[in-house]
């Protein structure tokens, strides 16, 4: 449980975990929120949207159903994928800390950082992923 920032370890999290939720999903193609998990889902990566409003709606996106909270998704997650702002992801460690079993990496996009979140959730045993981006990581790396 380490903040992950040298390239061996994000070249280890893209190779070896495969499921992805993505909180803040966003079902416009032009925002990063949807093209990047879009993206990952065409390299062979399973995505499960989070979006409470989408989940509302009974939208699917990449063959799986949005869910409100990452407490309603019934498989093991390998990645928590975070698209919000700094300021808000504080929010979202209750339900990253209730997860069963707790994700392996909680990634933070490119611009999204919030170190004492890191802290905690390394605290935890999780590893932690601060401002970079999945797609342009997985391309460059990869």
């Amino acid at each position: 449980m380490t903040l992950l920032t040298q390239t061996t370890q994000i070249v280890n999290v893209l190779s070896t975990h495969r499921v992805i939720a993505v909180v803040g999903f966003h079902h416009d193609s032009v925002k990063p929120a949807y093209y990047v998990p879009e993206y990952m889902h065409r390299q062979g990566y399973t995505i499960i949207p989070v979006n409470p409003a989408l989940a509302a709606r009974g939208e699917s996106h990449f063959g799986h159903r949005a869910v409100s909270t990452l407490a309603e998704i019934g498989v093991p997650v390998d990645i928590v994928d975070i698209f919000r702002r700094s300021d808000k992801v504080r929010l979202h460690v209750p339900d990253i800390l209730a997860m069963t079993p707790p994700p392996k990496v909680v990634w933070m996009q490119l611009g999204i950082r919030d170190d004492a979140v890191a802290a905690e959730l390394s605290g935890h045993g999780i590893d932690v992923v601060q401002d970079r981006c999945l797609l342009a990581d997985h391309r460059a790396l990869l």
